[in-house]
Formats: structure tokens, C-alpha cells, sequence
């Protein structure tokens, strides 16, 4: 018998958009909890909008990246009437979870002040673009900007290039990831305690605390780090791209004990012994005579040759786009995509959850479709008939 998803009970209300909440909420509902989709009767989240690739139905497929497993309600929050029956649905939710600009949860009465009275318990996670308070309070804020402000850009690409951006939009999914915690986290200590509270995250601040050890380095030693070439470590070597027969393979040799392991593999292990490699020490200081010999031992063979030489012994990776990272056997041979049946379309595939339940899978339901669930979820909050037909004749959900 599979044991029940450990998030199994926990009622979140999501009044979220976009990428980086439902990042983070996708999360919770893979992992068993019932996330309610709170969405603008008009349209609803606009991600559903956002092409330019579509299943049927106009159904955006950006939009199903981050919102399967979840339900829909439809609700206008700025009317009297959404708001009674948002403090309604509260009365029996862990948690009400939002990402807005950083004004407009308590414009919106998503705070715990304004929901204490209802649930005692009730947790209020925010995600904003520069926190709640403060002089961006409500300044509208995205991932591309934390990352050029808080220092991303200087440290990412080659160093003659023009400062560079990350790939993905990683700001958002981290702190997606960030709203998640805070949301466990503050249910945790209401179990434990009774009362509930605020948890806030911010864009800005989970891009600002990501600068890890250049920080460090920055505030205590003074120095600041910049791009390398080939993607370098700052401080380790080998941990570079290096050239080999069709291409690049990225090397990481991040402890002591793979030098000698490299060295031995590519046929060269008197290198493991010479005094200027003998450890990172000076492997750092002679890091363009390693690249030279290294470029040239590896252009013997293609990356995939020395891939199967490493294999398990020397950290290393091929240099993949997004096709050959998908189609990789590693992924596709060891449940690392999902099927998903959407109504009217088929199956579609996706990447399945990162996080393993021990032997309990995570549920494969796709996004909801606007409001699919608000009749059934206000009839469960007590709502008949009669009420739910008024507030849909007033276009309050």
C-alpha cells in the first residue's frame, strides 16, 4: 500500500501569477497539498496567455509549467463580497500564500492582521520584488533586474563579452522555491504553537544572498570577483571547459583526490606529481599551463569517449543544449519526465517533480482550466446553491 503524500491535509490558498509563485506552490502540490488557485474572474492568472507554444484550446504551455496538480477558483479580491468569501475559505487553509508587489497584499487584506481573527493558525507567506516595507515597498520588480542589480550579470559569461545574464529566469524559481519554505516553515510553528504569522521573501533578497562566498570575499577581504574565461571556478582548478576532439567537456576536479584520478585517466600521471600541480595551491597559480595541457591530452579523443573513461570517477559533463539535455537516457531512461493527460489534447510530457516521496508518487494532474474548481470548492465552505449563483450574476467569481 503506497503511504500518503507527506503534504496530504495542507490547504494553501495561492493568490499568485506568473512564474515565481507558482514555482514555488507546484512544489507543495506535488507533494500531496491541495493548492487553491486564486485567480481573477477576468482571465485569471496571465500567464495563461503567454505563448508562443500552445496545446489545445489555447491552452499555454508556459502556463502548465508551473501550475499542474493545483485547483482554480476564480474570485475578485477587490469587492466586499470576494473578500468575505476569501476570509471564508481561510477559516479551515494552512496557509494563504501570495506574489504581488510588495504593497498589495495589504491592500488586498492577505495579511495575517487582517486574517488572524478568522484562523488564529493561519500562515501568510509573501513574495515580493523588494519586500514589504521600505522605500520599493511597492515597486514592480523581475528576475533579469535582480540579477543585474545585485551583482549576477558581472560574474556570468566571458569576461570580453558585455555582462551577461543567467539562462533561466533562476531568480524567480529560487525564490519560488524560497515561498515554499517560508510556507512550511511558518505552518510548523503553528501546529506547534497555535498562532500563525507573516513569512516574506523577496526576489531581491534570495538573488542578493546567493552571492554566497563572493560576498564573503567582497565584505571581509575586499575583493571582488569578476567573469573568467571558459566558465571557470575562482579558486579551484581543474574546474573549467576544456577543449577535446569534437568540442568541450567541463571538468570539476573540487576535491584533491581527483586530480591524480584525472591525471591517470587521460594517460599523464607523472602530472600528478609535479611540483606545480601538486595541489589547488598550485594548480590555481599555474591554472593556463594546466588549460594548455589539458586542451591538448583531451583533443585526443570526443567528449563522449572521455565521458565514458570519467564515468563515476572524474566529475565531468558534456556541454548540453536543451534537446540533448532532455533526450539524455539519464533522463529519459530513469523517470525523470512525466506524462500528463490534459482533456481534449492527449499527453503531454514534462519534467516530474525533483523532490522523491519515498515510494509515493507525485499526483500528474495538469494545470486547472480557469475556475474549474470554484463551484464545488464554495459548496465545501458551505455556500448554496442560490449564494454561488448571486456572486456569479455580480462577476465576483
Amino acid at each position: 500500500m503506497t503511504n500518503p503524500l507527506p503534504l496530504t491535509g495542507v490547504r494553501v490558498l495561492a493568490v499568485e501569477q506568473y512564474g515565481a509563485g507558482p514555482f514555488g506552490t507546484m512544489f507543495l502540490a506535488d507533494q500531496g497539498a491541495e493548492v487553491i488557485k486564486i485567480e481573477n474572474p477576468d482571465g485569471g492568472d496571465f500567464a495563461r496567455d503567454i505563448g508562443p507554444y500552445w496545446f489545445s484550446e489555447g491552452e499555454s504551455q508556459f502556463f502548465h509549467a508551473y501550475n499542474r496538480n493545483k485547483r482554480s477558483l476564480t474570485l475578485d479580491l477587490m469587492t466586499p463580497d470576494g473578500k468575505q468569501v476569501f476570509r471564508d475559505l481561510v477559516r479551515n487553509a494552512d496557509a494563504v500564500v501570495s506574489n504581488a508587489r510588495g504593497d498589495v497584499p495589504a491592500k488586498l487584506g492577505l495579511v495575517y492582521k487582517d486574517l488572524q481573527d478568522v484562523n488564529p493558525k493561519i500562515v501568510c507567506a509573501h513574495l515580493s520584488a523588494y519586500g514589504r516595507e521600505g522605500p520599493r515597498a511597492a515597486w514592480p520588480g523581475f528576475d533579469y533586474l535582480m540579477q543585474a542589480e545585485a551583482g549576477w550579470f558581472s560574474l556570468t559569461g566571458e569576461p570580453e563579452n558585455t555582462p551577461t545574464r543567467f539562462g533561466l529566469s533562476v531568480v524567480d524559481q529560487m525564490t519560488g522555491l524560497a515561498l515554499a519554505y517560508a510556507t512550511l516553515a511558518g505552518i510548523t510553528g503553528a501546529r506547534a504553537t497555535g498562532v500563525g504569522r507573516d513569512m516574506d521573501v523577496s526576489l531581491f533578497d534570495i538573488a542578493l544572498c546567493n552571492l554566497g562566498y563572493p560576498a564573503i570575499w567582497y565584505l571581509n577581504a575586499g575583493h571582488v570577483q569578476g567573469r573568467l574565461p571558459r566558465s571557470a571556478h575562482p579558486a579551484l582548478t581543474p574546474c573549467a571547459l576544456y577543449k577535446t576532439k569534437d568540442g568541450w567537456i567541463y571538468l570539476m576536479c573540487n576535491k584533491e583526490k581527483f586530480w591524480p584520478v584525472l591525471c591517470d585517466k587521460i594517460g599523464r600521471p607523472e602530472w600528478s606529481e609535479d611540483a606545480r600541480f601538486k595541489s589547488f595551491k598550485e594548480r590555481f597559480t599555474n591554472r593556463p599551463l594546466i588549460e594548455e595541457y589539458l586542451d591538448g591530452a583531451l583533443s585526443a579523443r570526443s567528449t563522449a569517449e572521455w565521458l565514458t573513461v570519467f564515468a563515476g570517477k572524474v566529475p565531468a559533463a558534456a556541454i548540453n543544449d536543451v534537446k540533448q539535455a532532455l533526450d539524455n537516457p539519464f533522463v529519459t531512461e530513469h523517470g525523470r519526465l512525466q506524462d500528463i493527460e490534459l482533456e481534449g489534447y492527449g499527453t503531454y510530457r514534462y519534467v516530474a517533480s525533483a523532490v522523491k516521496s519515498g515510494g509515493s508518487p507525485a499526483p500528474a494532474n495538469p494545470a486547472p482550466k480557469l475556475g474549474a474548481d470554484t463551484e464545488a470548492l464554495l459548496i465545501d465552505a458551505g455556500y448554496d446553491a442560490a449564494r454561488i449563483a448571486e456572486l456569479r450574476a455580480k462577476k465576483v467569481i
